[in-house]
């Protein structure tokens, strides 16, 4: 009887799954035909929106090239009329001129028949008729104001419907991811003439493979691409995954989104544990502020939505490290006394890792570095064995030191507002630039017997936190810059 139930209960369940997949495509397909009425009522409106206004400009050439024969037809007219004037008065001139002579050579009168002939000779020279010019001035052709609508009518006729461009694919080799940033390179199936732009779409994601239905992160929308490739700069890789997809667009409309692609992002990425921080450091996610007041503990614990804890944080929940652990300091075992001291929750055991802090430099103490998780509650950075970092003094005048197991090397640089910080677990080095310029600062060279931890500690100031951020190439290849202070002191490890 029991086995009976159970079996039913899962073919009950199985039931009401697949009810529940069928409602949500009945949806799909309800919503699609919807989509189908607007979709097919836009095209058509842009159709005829286009045929409009292609009879517009038809009308507007036609329009304009009438005007030109009319106005070619008027000064031709002109012309032609004025040189017909011309020669009816120069014919009348003549015809008169040709009558006097008549009468005067019929005259039976000698004595005048002279100067008779000598009036008309010299009226004759000046006789109008003889200095016209018997050719028309302007043709009576107007062939070249005839327009040949062949090969309009050939382009017209072929007017048919934008096909739609083919589906890029995007080239997974030539992709690159370093420095921050993600070049990514596609290809169409043959080349068309008609693509206009491309969309590129990325979303952030922890999970391997092709992306899933439900994701953490909404797509990012990049148009108006030109070329087969862009390049994302600036980016935070705050997951282990970034999913790409892309498509072709010429002036009408848009093809399919490309297979999405899943590249993998190697950055090394911490929160602040912030349950094991001094109580006179006011953490707020990346953030750090000295507070004398002390009080910010019971302020963070009203938020019912937002938990300090490593385990819990909502940033963290998709994608939890196993290096990532709870903080056995809580409570009365947090840092205390002088060491104003905040770790991070994700721990270093292998491989290259760096981030980046900006600092406040008029902080009156301000350090940054590596510590083992077992660093006391009253250990100050760089005072034991289990701390190696870089310190700030501003008490009585401005210096920047290295310090670890309560030894210090003065460095003589100038101090820069954002520091980098290189870890390279396997070879025990632990390095400091600047930020900005990738200059050296100083480097540690040690042998790490446990896995460290990121490690701050500030008193009278603020720093924030920048992760997520790739071991930049000019650091990986080794071409660092040098100075007189960014060689190693064996003292000091």
């Amino acid at each position: 009887m029991g086995e009976n139930k159970e079996s039913l209960r899962k073919i009950i369940t199985t039931l009401a799954l697949k009810n529940e997949e069928i409602q949500n495509f009945v949806c799909s397909l309800k919503q699609s035909l919807q989509n189908l009425e607007a979709n097919s009522t836009r095209v058509q409106e842009d159709l005829e929106s286009e045929f409009t206004s292609l009879h517009s400009v038809l009308n507007e050439l036609k329009d304009g090239m009438l005007t030109r024969v009319k106005q070619e037809r008027a000064s031709r007219t002109y012309e032609l009329q004025n040189q017909l004037g011309a020669c009816t008065k120069a014919l009348e001139s003549s015809e008169e001129l040709l009558e006097v002579a008549n009468q005067t050579i019929c005259s039976a009168e000698e004595d005048g028949f002279a100067k008779a002939a000598k009036d008309i000779k010299d009226s004759v020279t000046m006789a109008p008729a003889f200095r016209l010019s018997l050719k028309a001035k302007v043709s009576d052709n107007m062939n070249h104001m005839m327009v040949d609508f062949t090969q309009e009518r050939e382009m017209l006729l072929a007017i048919k419907f934008l096909p739609v461009p083919a589906t890029p694919e995007i080239l997974v080799s030539e992709c690159q991811v370093c420095d921050n940033t993600v070049m990514v390179t596609w290809s169409l199936p043959e080349a068309d003439s008609k693509i206009d732009h491309y969309v590129l779409e990325h979303r952030r994601t922890n999970h391997e493979g092709p992306p899933r239905a439900r994701e953490d992160y909404p797509w990012m929308v990049l148009e108006g691409i030109r070329e087969t490739e862009h390049t994302l700069t600036g980016l935070r890789f705050d997951t282990r995954y970034i999913n790409f997809r892309v498509k072709a667009c010429n002036k009408a409309v848009a093809g399919e989104f490309s297979e999405p692609v899943t590249l993998e992002t190697h950055a090394f990425t911490f929160k602040l544990d912030a349950g094991s921080s001094h109580q006179n450091l006011r953490v707020e996610d990346l953030t750090v502020e000295w507070d004398s007041s002390g009080g910010k503990v019971q302020d963070m614990r009203k938020d019912k939505n937002r938990t300090n804890s490593p385990m819990h944080s909502p940033a963290r929940c998709a994608m939890m490290s196993p290096k990532r652990t709870p903080s056995a300091r809580v409570g009365r075992d947090r840092f205390t006394a002088e060491s104003y001291t905040v770790l991070g929750d994700s721990m270093i055991d292998a491989g290259q890792q760096y981030w980046e802090v900006s600092f406040d430099k008029e902080s009156k103490a301000f350090a940054v570095g590596v510590a083992l998780r077992s660093l006391g509650r009253f250990d100050q950075l760089g005072k034991s064995n289990a701390s190696w970092c870089l310190h700030l003094n501003n008490w009585l005048q401005q210096s920047l030191t290295a310090k670890h197991n309560n030894k210090a090397r003065t460095l003589e640089c100038p101090i820069p507002d954002r520091i980098g910080v290189y870890c390279n677990y396997e070879e025990g080095t632990l390095s400091f630039y600047n930020a900005k310029t990738k200059f050296l600062i100083h480097t540690f060279r040690t042998k790490f017997q446990q896995p460290v931890v990121p490690a701050f500690m500030v008193w009278n100031g603020s720093f924030s936190v920048h992760t997520g951020l790739q071991v930049p190439s000019i650091i990986q290849s080794g071409q660092k810059r040098n100075s007189g202070t960014s060689s190693s002191n064996a003292s000091l490890t």
